[in-house]
Protein backbone atom coordinates (compact mmCIF):
# COMPACT_ATOMS: atom_id res chain seq x y z
CA UNK A 1 0.00 0.00 0.00
CA UNK A 2 1.27 3.45 -0.92
CA UNK A 3 1.04 6.55 1.27
CA UNK A 4 -1.45 8.00 -1.22
CA UNK A 5 -3.76 5.00 -0.85
CA UNK A 6 -3.54 5.20 2.93
CA UNK A 7 -4.27 8.94 3.02
CA UNK A 8 -7.14 8.75 0.56
CA UNK A 9 -8.81 5.49 1.61
CA UNK A 10 -7.84 4.33 5.09
CA UNK A 11 -7.08 7.52 7.03
CA UNK A 12 -10.48 9.22 6.56
CA UNK A 13 -12.41 6.01 7.27
CA UNK A 14 -10.35 5.21 10.36
CA UNK A 15 -10.66 8.81 11.60
CA UNK A 16 -14.44 8.65 11.19
CA UNK A 17 -14.51 5.36 13.09
CA UNK A 18 -12.44 6.75 15.96
CA UNK A 19 -14.54 9.91 16.26
CA UNK A 20 -17.78 7.90 16.17
CA UNK A 21 -16.53 5.57 18.90
CA UNK A 22 -15.21 8.40 21.10
CA UNK A 23 -18.39 10.49 20.94
CA UNK A 24 -20.65 7.48 21.57
CA UNK A 25 -18.43 6.17 24.39
CA UNK A 26 -18.43 9.52 26.19
CA UNK A 27 -22.20 9.98 26.28
CA UNK A 28 -22.76 6.25 26.79
CA UNK A 29 -21.27 6.54 30.28
CA UNK A 30 -24.39 8.31 31.49
CA UNK A 31 -26.64 5.61 30.05
CA UNK A 32 -24.64 2.97 31.91
CA UNK A 33 -24.66 4.96 35.17
CA UNK A 34 -28.43 5.50 34.89
CA UNK A 35 -28.94 1.79 34.14
CA UNK A 36 -30.59 2.82 30.89
CA UNK A 37 -28.32 1.01 28.46
CA UNK A 38 -31.35 -0.12 26.48
CA UNK A 39 -32.12 3.55 25.84
CA UNK A 40 -29.15 3.65 23.47
CA UNK A 41 -30.56 0.65 21.62
CA UNK A 42 -33.98 2.28 21.47
CA UNK A 43 -32.66 5.60 20.20
CA UNK A 44 -30.36 4.06 17.58
CA UNK A 45 -33.36 2.17 16.17
CA UNK A 46 -35.96 4.88 16.64
CA UNK A 47 -34.04 7.50 14.65
CA UNK A 48 -34.33 5.37 11.52
CA UNK A 49 -37.70 6.74 10.30
CA UNK A 50 -36.49 10.30 10.83
CA UNK A 51 -33.31 9.60 8.86
CA UNK A 52 -35.22 8.01 6.00
CA UNK A 53 -37.83 10.78 5.88
CA UNK A 54 -35.11 13.42 5.68
CA UNK A 55 -33.29 11.35 3.09
CA UNK A 56 -36.39 11.00 0.92
CA UNK A 57 -36.85 14.77 1.02
CA UNK A 58 -33.28 15.66 0.03
CA UNK A 59 -32.04 12.51 -1.76
CA UNK A 60 -28.79 12.77 0.22
CA UNK A 61 -27.57 11.34 3.51
CA UNK A 62 -25.63 14.54 4.21
CA UNK A 63 -28.55 16.96 4.21
CA UNK A 64 -29.63 19.01 7.22
CA UNK A 65 -33.19 17.59 6.97
CA UNK A 66 -31.74 14.13 7.67
CA UNK A 67 -30.18 15.35 10.92
CA UNK A 68 -33.27 17.28 11.94
CA UNK A 69 -35.56 14.36 11.09
CA UNK A 70 -33.46 11.92 13.10
CA UNK A 71 -33.27 14.29 16.05
CA UNK A 72 -37.05 14.80 15.98
CA UNK A 73 -37.55 11.01 15.87
CA UNK A 74 -35.23 10.56 18.86
CA UNK A 75 -37.07 13.17 20.94
CA UNK A 76 -40.40 11.62 19.92
CA UNK A 77 -39.12 8.20 20.96
CA UNK A 78 -38.07 9.52 24.37
CA UNK A 79 -41.49 11.10 24.92
CA UNK A 80 -43.34 7.98 23.73
CA UNK A 81 -41.28 5.67 25.94
CA UNK A 82 -42.12 7.75 29.00
CA UNK A 83 -45.79 7.96 27.98
CA UNK A 84 -46.07 4.20 27.40
CA UNK A 85 -44.32 3.51 30.70
CA UNK A 86 -46.67 5.73 32.69
CA UNK A 87 -49.97 5.19 30.90
CA UNK A 88 -49.47 1.48 30.35
CA UNK A 89 -47.88 0.97 33.77
CA UNK A 90 -45.04 -0.97 32.17
CA UNK A 91 -41.41 -1.14 33.23
CA UNK A 92 -38.92 0.95 31.29
CA UNK A 93 -37.48 -1.96 29.31
CA UNK A 94 -40.88 -3.06 28.04
CA UNK A 95 -41.78 0.51 27.05
CA UNK A 96 -38.51 0.89 25.14
CA UNK A 97 -39.06 -2.42 23.37
CA UNK A 98 -42.54 -1.42 22.23
CA UNK A 99 -41.54 2.03 20.97
CA UNK A 100 -38.26 1.27 19.21
CA UNK A 101 -39.53 -1.86 17.44
CA UNK A 102 -42.55 -0.02 16.05
CA UNK A 103 -40.49 2.98 14.95
CA UNK A 104 -37.74 0.80 13.50
CA UNK A 105 -40.31 -1.22 11.55
CA UNK A 106 -41.73 2.03 10.19
CA UNK A 107 -38.24 3.04 9.10
CA UNK A 108 -37.73 -0.27 7.27
CA UNK A 109 -41.00 0.27 5.41
CA UNK A 110 -39.85 3.76 4.42
CA UNK A 111 -36.53 2.34 3.20
CA UNK A 112 -38.38 -0.01 0.87
CA UNK A 113 -40.39 2.94 -0.41
CA UNK A 114 -37.15 4.81 -1.03
CA UNK A 115 -35.71 1.84 -2.88
CA UNK A 116 -38.80 1.81 -5.07
CA UNK A 117 -37.96 5.38 -6.06
CA UNK A 118 -34.38 4.39 -6.92
CA UNK A 119 -33.01 6.52 -4.08
CA UNK A 120 -29.51 5.66 -2.88
CA UNK A 121 -30.46 4.15 0.47
CA UNK A 122 -30.58 0.46 1.35
CA UNK A 123 -30.79 -1.79 4.39
CA UNK A 124 -27.07 -2.62 4.43
CA UNK A 125 -26.19 1.07 4.64
CA UNK A 126 -28.65 1.57 7.49
CA UNK A 127 -27.63 -1.51 9.46
CA UNK A 128 -23.85 -1.57 8.99
CA UNK A 129 -22.83 1.88 7.78
CA UNK A 130 -20.44 2.64 4.94
CA UNK A 131 -17.03 3.30 6.45
CA UNK A 132 -15.35 2.00 3.32
CA UNK A 133 -17.06 4.67 1.22
CA UNK A 134 -15.53 7.59 3.17
CA UNK A 135 -12.76 8.85 0.89
CA UNK A 136 -10.44 11.87 0.98
CA UNK A 137 -9.12 12.30 -2.56
CA UNK A 138 -7.34 15.64 -2.07
CA UNK A 139 -3.95 14.52 -0.63
CA UNK A 140 -1.57 12.54 -2.79
CA UNK A 141 1.25 12.45 -0.23
CA UNK A 142 2.15 13.44 3.32
CA UNK A 143 3.52 16.79 2.16
CA UNK A 144 0.05 17.78 0.90
CA UNK A 145 -1.20 17.90 4.49
CA UNK A 146 0.60 21.23 4.89
CA UNK A 147 -1.73 22.77 2.30
CA UNK A 148 -4.83 24.34 3.95
CA UNK A 149 -6.82 23.81 0.74
CA UNK A 150 -6.49 20.04 1.21
CA UNK A 151 -8.19 20.21 4.60
CA UNK A 152 -11.17 22.05 3.15
CA UNK A 153 -11.96 18.89 1.17
CA UNK A 154 -12.28 16.61 4.18
CA UNK A 155 -15.23 14.20 3.86
CA UNK A 156 -18.36 15.66 5.41
CA UNK A 157 -18.73 12.59 7.66
CA UNK A 158 -15.41 13.36 9.35
CA UNK A 159 -16.28 17.04 9.76
CA UNK A 160 -19.69 16.26 11.27
CA UNK A 161 -18.28 13.62 13.62
CA UNK A 162 -15.51 15.98 14.76
CA UNK A 163 -18.07 18.70 15.51
CA UNK A 164 -20.32 16.28 17.41
CA UNK A 165 -17.38 14.89 19.40
CA UNK A 166 -16.43 18.44 20.38
CA UNK A 167 -20.06 19.15 21.33
CA UNK A 168 -20.16 16.06 23.56
CA UNK A 169 -16.90 17.04 25.28
CA UNK A 170 -18.12 20.60 25.87
CA UNK A 171 -21.51 19.48 27.26
CA UNK A 172 -19.99 16.89 29.60
CA UNK A 173 -17.37 19.40 30.79
CA UNK A 174 -19.85 22.23 31.42
CA UNK A 175 -22.52 20.09 33.08
CA UNK A 176 -20.33 17.45 34.68
CA UNK A 177 -21.60 18.03 38.24
CA UNK A 178 -25.25 18.05 37.19
CA UNK A 179 -24.90 14.99 34.97
CA UNK A 180 -23.09 13.06 37.71
CA UNK A 181 -25.63 13.97 40.41
CA UNK A 182 -28.72 13.26 38.30
CA UNK A 183 -27.18 9.97 37.12
CA UNK A 184 -26.35 8.62 40.58
CA UNK A 185 -29.32 10.00 42.54
CA UNK A 186 -32.01 11.84 40.55
CA UNK A 187 -34.25 12.23 43.63
CA UNK A 188 -31.48 13.97 45.58
CA UNK A 189 -30.75 16.14 42.55
CA UNK A 190 -34.40 17.22 42.40
CA UNK A 191 -34.37 17.98 46.13
CA UNK A 192 -31.30 20.17 45.66
CA UNK A 193 -33.00 22.08 42.86
CA UNK A 194 -31.48 20.38 39.82
CA UNK A 195 -34.08 19.44 37.17
CA UNK A 196 -33.40 15.70 36.88
CA UNK A 197 -36.06 15.28 34.18
CA UNK A 198 -34.52 18.00 32.05
CA UNK A 199 -31.09 16.42 32.25
CA UNK A 200 -32.63 13.04 31.41
CA UNK A 201 -33.93 14.42 28.14
CA UNK A 202 -30.66 16.27 27.65
CA UNK A 203 -28.81 12.94 27.78
CA UNK A 204 -31.36 11.47 25.35
CA UNK A 205 -30.76 14.31 22.89
CA UNK A 206 -26.97 14.06 23.25
CA UNK A 207 -27.10 10.28 22.66
CA UNK A 208 -29.34 10.89 19.64
CA UNK A 209 -26.91 13.44 18.19
CA UNK A 210 -23.98 11.03 18.61
CA UNK A 211 -26.00 8.18 17.06
CA UNK A 212 -27.08 10.35 14.12
CA UNK A 213 -23.54 11.52 13.43
CA UNK A 214 -22.29 7.91 13.59
CA UNK A 215 -25.04 6.64 11.30
CA UNK A 216 -23.02 6.66 8.06
CA UNK A 217 -19.95 5.27 9.80
CA UNK A 218 -21.23 2.31 11.80
CA UNK A 219 -24.97 2.14 11.04
CA UNK A 220 -28.01 2.34 13.26
CA UNK A 221 -27.55 -1.07 14.92
CA UNK A 222 -23.82 -1.33 15.55
CA UNK A 223 -23.79 2.12 17.13
CA UNK A 224 -25.31 0.41 20.20
CA UNK A 225 -22.00 -1.37 20.79
CA UNK A 226 -20.21 1.97 20.67
CA UNK A 227 -22.63 3.53 23.15
CA UNK A 228 -22.45 0.74 25.71
CA UNK A 229 -19.34 -1.46 25.45
CA UNK A 230 -16.55 1.13 26.07
CA UNK A 231 -18.49 2.73 28.95
CA UNK A 232 -19.35 -0.62 30.53
CA UNK A 233 -15.74 -1.79 30.18
CA UNK A 234 -14.47 1.37 31.87
CA UNK A 235 -17.08 0.99 34.62
CA UNK A 236 -15.68 -2.44 35.48
CA UNK A 237 -12.15 -1.05 35.72
CA UNK A 238 -12.72 1.86 38.11
CA UNK A 239 -15.07 3.30 40.72
CA UNK A 240 -14.18 6.93 39.99
CA UNK A 241 -16.29 8.75 37.42
CA UNK A 242 -13.56 11.05 36.01
CA UNK A 243 -11.29 8.05 35.47
CA UNK A 244 -14.19 6.14 33.93
CA UNK A 245 -14.84 8.93 31.42
CA UNK A 246 -11.18 9.05 30.35
CA UNK A 247 -10.93 5.27 30.16
CA UNK A 248 -14.09 4.98 28.07
CA UNK A 249 -12.78 7.57 25.60
CA UNK A 250 -9.45 5.75 25.33
CA UNK A 251 -11.14 2.38 24.92
CA UNK A 252 -13.53 3.82 22.33
CA UNK A 253 -10.71 5.36 20.30
CA UNK A 254 -8.60 2.20 20.45
CA UNK A 255 -11.63 0.10 19.48
CA UNK A 256 -12.39 2.32 16.48
CA UNK A 257 -8.82 2.29 15.17
CA UNK A 258 -8.11 -1.34 16.03
CA UNK A 259 -11.40 -2.64 14.63
CA UNK A 260 -10.92 -0.80 11.36
CA UNK A 261 -7.32 -2.01 10.96
CA UNK A 262 -8.36 -5.59 11.73
CA UNK A 263 -11.16 -5.44 9.20
CA UNK A 264 -9.10 -3.78 6.48
CA UNK A 265 -5.77 -5.62 6.83
CA UNK A 266 -6.42 -8.63 9.10
CA UNK A 267 -7.41 -11.10 6.34
CA UNK A 268 -4.40 -10.14 4.20
CA UNK A 269 -1.98 -10.52 7.13
CA UNK A 270 -3.43 -13.87 8.20
CA UNK A 271 -3.54 -15.35 4.69
CA UNK A 272 -0.22 -13.92 3.57
CA UNK A 273 -1.71 -12.70 0.31
CA UNK A 274 -4.24 -10.05 -0.79
CA UNK A 275 -7.69 -10.94 0.54
CA UNK A 276 -11.08 -9.30 0.76
CA UNK A 277 -11.48 -6.96 3.72
CA UNK A 278 -14.02 -7.65 6.45
CA UNK A 279 -16.82 -5.27 7.33
CA UNK A 280 -15.11 -2.56 9.36
CA UNK A 281 -18.11 -1.66 11.52
CA UNK A 282 -18.66 -5.31 12.35
CA UNK A 283 -15.04 -5.73 13.41
CA UNK A 284 -15.26 -2.60 15.58
CA UNK A 285 -18.33 -3.94 17.37
CA UNK A 286 -16.69 -7.37 17.74
CA UNK A 287 -13.54 -5.87 19.25
CA UNK A 288 -15.66 -3.80 21.65
CA UNK A 289 -17.40 -6.98 22.77
CA UNK A 290 -14.10 -8.81 23.23
CA UNK A 291 -12.72 -6.01 25.43
CA UNK A 292 -15.90 -5.99 27.53
CA UNK A 293 -15.74 -9.77 27.97
CA UNK A 294 -12.10 -9.50 29.07
CA UNK A 295 -13.07 -6.84 31.63
CA UNK A 296 -15.90 -9.01 32.95
CA UNK A 297 -13.41 -11.82 33.51
CA UNK A 298 -10.21 -10.05 34.56
CA UNK A 299 -11.07 -6.58 35.95
CA UNK A 300 -9.07 -6.30 39.23
CA UNK A 301 -12.00 -5.53 41.56
CA UNK A 302 -15.22 -6.14 39.65
CA UNK A 303 -14.23 -8.98 37.33
CA UNK A 304 -15.24 -12.55 38.05
CA UNK A 305 -11.68 -13.70 38.78
CA UNK A 306 -10.91 -10.55 40.75
CA UNK A 307 -13.92 -11.09 43.00
CA UNK A 308 -12.89 -14.70 43.48
CA UNK A 309 -9.36 -13.71 44.54
CA UNK A 310 -10.80 -11.18 47.00
CA UNK A 311 -13.11 -13.80 48.48
CA UNK A 312 -10.25 -16.28 48.88
CA UNK A 313 -8.09 -13.64 50.60
CA UNK A 314 -10.86 -12.97 53.15
CA UNK A 315 -10.88 -16.62 54.21
CA UNK A 316 -13.14 -18.32 56.73
CA UNK A 317 -12.57 -15.66 59.43
CA UNK A 318 -14.64 -13.18 57.44
CA UNK A 319 -18.35 -13.58 58.39
CA UNK A 320 -19.39 -13.21 54.80
CA UNK A 321 -16.44 -15.05 53.29
CA UNK A 322 -18.21 -18.38 52.75
CA UNK A 323 -21.20 -16.66 51.20
CA UNK A 324 -18.98 -14.66 48.88
CA UNK A 325 -17.02 -17.76 47.91
CA UNK A 326 -20.28 -19.52 47.00
CA UNK A 327 -21.40 -16.59 44.88
CA UNK A 328 -18.08 -16.38 43.08
CA UNK A 329 -17.90 -20.14 42.57
CA UNK A 330 -21.36 -20.17 41.08
CA UNK A 331 -20.44 -17.27 38.78
CA UNK A 332 -17.28 -19.03 37.60
CA UNK A 333 -18.88 -22.43 37.01
CA UNK A 334 -21.92 -21.13 35.09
Amino acid sequence: MTSQEFLQIDLPAMTAAVLACVSCALVGNFLVLRRQSMMGDAISHAILPGIVMGFLVTGSRAGLPVILGALAAAVLAGVLIEAVRRLGRLDGGAAMGVVFTVMFAGGVVLIEQGAARAVDLDADCVLYGQLEAILWLAPSGWSDLADPAVWTELPHQVVVLAAVTLLCVVCVTLFYKELALTSFDPHLATTLGYPAGLFHYGVVVLVAVAAIASFEAVGSILVVAMLICPAATARLLTDRLPVQLWLSVGIGGATGAGGYLLGAFGPTVLMGEPADALNAAGMIATLAGVLLTAAILFAPRHGILGRRRSALRLGPDDPHGAERNDVVSNAVTR
